[in-house]
C-alpha cells in the first residue's frame, strides 16, 4: 500500500527542526537570549531586571507574559528595550537573532522593531537602523559558516500609541535598498485605531512600499476592517479575530461574513502566532486556536513566533504544538511555509527562488527520510 510520508503525524522533532521555515512576524526586542539580557544590563548599567540569573529571568518573562492581556504582555518589553539603547547592544541582539533563527531551520525571516524605542541614550533613528542592519549582516554570515543559510529582512515599526509613524515610514523607504523590506505599526490596539496613522500609510503607498499592520489581536473586526479598507495593509499582523466573522451553522458548515470572505478571496496573509495568541487571550488554547479552522477554509495562514523570549518558543515549537493539536504532517508544514514565502516582502523572483531552490527540495528530502524510517520499522 502506498504511504505518503508527508501525512504522517506527529512529525519527529528532529525533522521539524530540520524543516525549512519562513517567519514573517518576529519582534527583535521580544527574542533576546536571557543571558544576553543579563549581560547587557550589566554592561549598560540597566538597574531594573527582576532576576539576575538567566534561567530565572527566562521563567520570569514567561510567567509575566502569560497574563491573558495584551497590555500586560507588552509591559515585559520594558526590560528588553531598556538594555538595547546602544549601537553595540543592538548589533549584538540582531546578530544573535539571525543565528538563533538559522539554527532553528528558518531560511527567511522578517524581523521587526521600533527604532523610536531605542533613543534614550542619545542614538539617532538612522544610527539605530544601521546598527541593527549591521548585526543582521554579521548574523547571516556566521549562520552560513555554521552550515545554516538564512536571509533576514527588516520591518521598521511605529508605535500606534505615539505620533512618529510618518517619520518611521520615511525611514523605511530611505533604507529599503539596504535591507529594510517594510513597515508596521504595533502596540496596544484598543483606543488606538490604525487610521490615526493614515498619513504614514498614504505616504508608503505613494512610494510603492510594503506594510503590515497589527490588527485583530486584542481588538476585533473593526481593527481589521480599518487596516485593510482605510489603510491598505498588505498583510495582517495576527488577524486572529477574523474568525469572529465566520459563523458555524446548525449543520456544522461555516458561513463567511463579507469581511472574512474578502480576506480569503483577496489572499490577504494572516501572520498568526499561536502561543502568543493564547498568552494574550486572543485564543483560548492551541487546540481551539482559529488557525485550524482558517487553514481548513483555505485562508492564507502563516505560522509565526511573535516574541520568542516572552513566549518561550521557536518556529519548531510552534509547529510541534500545531502538529499535535491538529494532526499536521510535513505536507501541512510545507503549505504554511510556502504561504509565508509567497507573502513576504521580497521581490517576486527572489521569493520563487527560495521556494523552488530551498523549501520544496528540503521538504521532499525530509519526506524521503521519514519514509525510510517507516520502512525500516515495518
Amino acid at each position: 500500500m502506498f504511504l505518503d510520508a508527508g501525512t504522517i503525524t506527529p512529525v519527529p522533532a528532529d525533522l521539524v527542526r530540520r524543516a525549512p521555515k519562513v517567519l514573517l512576524h518576529d519582534h527583535l526586542d521580544g527574542g533576546l537570549r536571557p543571558q544576553t539580557v543579563v549581560d547587557l544590563a550589566a554592561e549598560t548599567g540597566y538597574p531594573d531586571l527582576p532576576e539576575q540569573d538567566a534561567d530565572a529571568l527566562a521563567r520570569w518573562f514567561a510567567a509575566a507574559a502569560f497574563s491573558g492581556s495584551l497590555e500586560r504582555y507588552l509591559e515585559t518589553f520594558k526590560h528588553t528595550v531598556g538594555v538595547t539603547q546602544t549601537a553595540e547592544a543592538l548589533r549584538r541582539v540582531a546578530r544573535e537573532c539571525a543565528e538563533d533563527l538559522a539554527a532553528d531551520g528558518v531560511v527567511y525571516a522578517e524581523v521587526r522593531y521600533a527604532p523610536e524605542l531605542h533613543l534614550e541614550k542619545g542614538l539617532e533613528v538612522h544610527q539605530v537602523v544601521e546598527a541593527v542592519l549591521a548585526g543582521f549582516a554579521e548574523g547571516q554570515r556566521s549562520a552560513v559558516a555554521a552550515g545554516h543559510r538564512i536571509r533576514v529582512g527588516v520591518l521598521l515599526t511605529a508605535m500606534r500609541t505615539a505620533t512618529h509613524s510618518r517619520q518611521i515610514a520615511e525611514l523605511a523607504v530611505d533604507y529599503r535598498d539596504a535591507g529594510v523590506v517594510g513597515f508596521d505599526i504595533a502596540g496596544a490596539e484598543a483606543g488606538f485605531p490604525p487610521t490615526r496613522h493614515l498619513d504614514a500609510f498614504e505616504y508608503l503607498r505613494r512610494e510603492n512600499a510594503h506594510f503590515t499592520i497589527h490588527a485583530g489581536e486584542a481588538f476585533g473586526l473593526p481593527s481589521i476592517w480599518e487596516a485593510l479598507q482605510w489603510c491598505g495593509a498588505d498583510r495582517l499582523g495576527h488577524g486572529v479575530r477574523i474568525v469572529d466573522d465566520i459563523e458555524i451553522g446548525p449543520d456544522g458548515e461555516p458561513h463567511l461574513g463579507r469581511l472574512a470572505a474578502y480576506v480569503r478571496d483577496r489572499r490577504i496573509p494572516l501572520e498568526m502566532c499561536p502561543s502568543s495568541n493564547v498568552q494574550t487571550g486572543a485564543a483560548e488554547s492551541i487546540e481551539r486556536h482559529p488557525i485550524g479552522l482558517l487553514r481548513r477554509l483555505g485562508f492564507r495562514v502563516t505560522v509565526n513566533t511573535d516574541n520568542r523570549l516572552m513566549s518561550g518558543t521557536s518556529m519548531s515549537k510552534e509547529f510541534e504544538l500545531l502538529n499535535e493539536a491538529f494532526g499536521y504532517g510535513l505536507n501541512d508544514m510545507q503549505w504554511f511555509t510556502i504561504n509565508a514565502m509567497k507573502s513576504s516582502f521580497l521581490p517576486f523572483d527572489e521569493r520563487l527562488s527560495i521556494i523552488n531552490d530551498q523549501i520544496k527540495p528540503q521538504y521532499s528530502a525530509l519526506r524521503a527520510v521519514l519514509a525510510e524510517r517507516l520502512t525500516e520499522r515495518s
